[in-house]
Order: structure tokens, then sequence, then C-alpha cells
């Protein structure tokens, strides 16, 4: 009896870090968001446009270093639902480099193009799971891993991306630790990283933001 107890309890425990680990469930049907005043609108207020958006069609800008983009789909309606929605475009050869979302796993599907999307897994293995994905494929990054994603072949590559948050939050690996405000000793930085004090420097003073 003793060992029956300790399994519901230990499954118990589980159940409740796994729901507290996301967003809260909702309490009432929507809570569209009010850009006029804080908190939601008033549901006699509310028509289909709030739960509407028209754009994903068109592509973000593309425009940078990277030679890729985002776009997240405003919807006022998502407000409270857990979710959020965006397009990721990739020139060719474009990527976004490795970071990670501390609240939220992601669903990828490749509309058009081809990627590769790779993400690797914690201390002390470090995996690395990595895959080629052509048009109508689907790939899911665990929550809170760092991954990557790089547009490959000659064409465009345009990608549908879905997080289990309204607020996923976003790090980019090496922007977070070289782009540091306040800067972290390059000291330090330089033996974790196994790199000499002059390149780290070099890193450091680098436009991440």
């Amino acid at each position: 009896m003793t060992g029956v107890v300790v399994l519901f309890t230990t499954l118990a425990l589980n159940l409740l870090c796994l729901a507290f680990a996301f967003d809260p469930s909702p309490l009432q049907d929507f809570c569209v968001s009010d850009a006029k005043s804080p908190g939601c609108k008033k549901p006699e207020t509310v028509t289909a446009a709030d739960f509407f958006y028209s754009g994903m069609h068109l592509p973000s800008n593309t425009t940078n270093p990277y030679k890729a983009g985002l776009k997240v789909a405003a919807i006022s309606g998502l407000n409270g639902q857990g979710l959020t929605l965006a397009r990721l475009d990739f020139l060719p050869d474009g990527i976004i480099p490795p970071h990670y979302h501390p609240r939220a796993a992601e669903i990828l599907t490749v509309l058009e193009g081809s990627m590769e999307v790779g993400f690797v897994t914690s201390f002390p293995n470090y995996k690395h799971y990595s895959k080629v994905l052509n048009k109508g494929d689907v790939f899911v990054v665990p929550v809170g891993l760092a991954h990557y994603q790089r547009g490959i072949g000659k064409v465009n590559t345009v990608v549908l991306s879905a997080v289990n948050s309204q607020n996923a939050g976003i790090v980019e690996v090496a922007g977070s630790i070289f782009g540091a405000k306040p800067a972290i000793n390059s000291d330090y930085l330089a033996m974790a990283y196994r790199l000499d004090k002059k390149t780290v420097e070099q890193l450091q003073s680098k436009p991440w933001a």
C-alpha cells in the first residue's frame, strides 16, 4: 500500500509541475485585449474581427544580417489563450541564431521551401537533434532547449511557428552573454568559453540588441 501511495503522490506532483509550466487556463470564454485601456473588452463590444488577422501571406522583413524575418500575428482574441502564432521568412542561407524560449515549446510547419532545424538537450548529454524539413513537414522543439533554424536551398523559405504561451520569451544564446549590460567580466568569459580575452572583448563590442 505504501508503494501505491508513493506512486500516486509522485504522479500527482509531476502533473502539478506540468500544469504550472505553461500559461494558466482562462477562467472565462475569452479575454479580448483592449488597446485603449488595461484588461479585457466588455463581451458585448467584442466582434468577430477581434479573433481575425489578415496578413500572414505577406513576407516579414529579411533585410538584416541574418537574412531572416519574423512576423507575429496580432490577434486581440489570442489574449489569455496561451498561444502565439508567427511567420518566419528565410532568404537562401538565412538563419535564426541559436536561442531558446524559457516558457514555451514551439511547433514549426514549413509552407514553402526547405529549412534545417535543430535543438540541443540539456547537461550533461548535450545531444543534438536536427532535421531537414520540406514543404508540409512539421517539427516540435521542446520547451526551454536551445535551438536554431536556417533556410537551405536556392529559394526563399516560409515557416509557420506556434508556441504554447502568450509570452514565450526569447533568449539569443550569444547575444545574452556577449551583449549583457553591464558587460560580464571578459576574463571569466574567456575561461568559460575557452577563448582568448581579446576575442571575448571583440564579441562584447558588437551591437547585439
